[in-house]
């Protein structure tokens, strides 16, 4: 399947304009990183506590951000999910450590739920001093002994249906939605209000990392990249030749700055799925720099009269249309990942989109270029292809 017949585009007569482009994009990546606004680590690297509420109703940003003030936690991080106003992620990192290890892991757990607590309503405070339990929160087998009291041998069979429901609508706004809505007897709303109470939030995800689990994973992160370019550069170095190897390495270096450069003006978060996302950009452009080199190798023999450069320009043309229609067809998937996929996936998606256009930028431009002036200022072209 071709997309271009016989196209004979000069890609190395825009080498010099290319390098330029991304030396001034790597030299900005690289002041943003190291004196500008840094890296946002997740709390898998960072450690901390990560809490996912959903509100009953609308609440702003700057209402979340008043009641953790008044509980000492005006540091946490609140991110509105999808611009609902319901929905929101707070990120509590490097607050209330003590010591390292497991104290600091039990800190963060204390933290995550302190703010919970913040955010609950002095009514729903007296309900739990009471004995109440949220019914939001409850689980099934602590609502089943609860209706026993009252339904007997209906109660296990009552409790999974509000559960059920409960599962559905993500929260319970009030007690009548259980009837209107749940298709419930209203006998079962008396009981319940006695038992429990409707708390204005729920919370749908929380997780601890503590610091020194933190550094561990970050310097396993970085140790899984290095490791990984030296594979490569070692295989690379052996199926073609070594100046093949560092042009393949420089590439990748070149990708990583670029798209932590990126990471680092839009602050998206630093964690494990992204560290995924940046190996997974580091093969696919391999890849795509591989099957040039390969038609570099072939071309070097067969068009021995003609300038380097040409041969360059006739390796890549050769393969041009193999490069859009793979870059197309995946760009095409992380981009829909991007924009359906949910607030979980988003910082992968996104990382992988500039991966792609990146990737498939420098194995044209950067690691052609750089075999382009390797072997024109270091070795003769015939050595580097027996």
């Amino acid at each position: 399947m071709r997309i271009f017949k016989h196209p004979q585009f000069l890609f190395m007569k825009y080498k010099l304009i290319a390098l330029s482009i991304s030396a001034v994009v790597i030299a900005a990546a690289l002041f943003n990183i190291t004196a500008g606004k840094g890296i946002n680590q997740g709390i898998d690297f960072a450690g901390g506590t990560l809490v996912r509420l959903m509100f009953s109703e609308d609440i702003s940003i700057s209402e979340l951000r008043d009641a953790l003030s008044n509980a000492g936690l005006g540091d946490s991080r609140i991110q509105e999910v999808a611009k609902s106003k319901r929905e929101y992620m707070i990120r509590s990192m490097g607050l209330g450590l003590v010591e390292e290890g497991e104290e600091d892991l039990e800190a963060h757990e204390i933290i995550g739920t302190q703010v919970v607590t913040a955010l609950r309503g002095p009514d729903e405070a007296a309900a739990i001093k009471e004995g109440k339990k949220d019914l939001n929160q409850v689980d099934e087998t602590e609502l089943t002994f609860m209706l026993e009291e009252y339904f007997a041998e209906r109660a296990n069979e009552l409790a999974k249906h509000v559960i059920s429901f409960r599962v559905n609508n993500m929260i319970i706004q009030n007690y009548d939605q259980l009837v209107e809505e749940g298709g419930l007897d209203s006998d079962i709303i008396s009981p319940l209000q006695e038992k429990t109470f409707l708390s204005r939030l729920v919370v749908l995800s929380k997780e601890s990392v503590g610091a020194l689990v933190g550094r561990d994973l970050r310097r396993k992160a970085t140790q899984a990249t290095i490791w990984a370019l030296i594979g490569m550069l070692i295989y690379i170095g052996i199926r073609f030749r070594f100046a093949f190897g560092v042009a393949a390495l420089v590439t990748l270096g070149h990708d990583i700055l670029i798209t932590l450069g990126i990471l680092s003006f839009t602050q998206r978060e630093m964690n494990l799925p992204v560290i995924a996302a940046i190996l997974t950009i580091v093969g696919y452009s391999l890849n795509d720099t591989i099957v040039i080199f390969d038609r570099v190798r072939d071309n070097v023999k067969r068009m021995r009269k003609d300038a380097f450069g040409a041969i360059l320009d006739t390796s890549i043309n050769q393969t041009l249309s193999r490069t859009v229609i793979t870059s197309g067809t995946t760009l095409l998937t992380v981009l829909a990942l991007f924009l359906f996929g949910g607030p979980v996936i988003n910082d992968f998606a996104f990382t992988m989109i500039i991966g792609v256009i990146v990737g498939t930028y420098s194995s044209v431009f950067i690691s052609c270029t750089f075999i382009f002036f390797w072997t024109k200022y270091f070795k003769p072209k015939k050595s580097m292809f027996k």
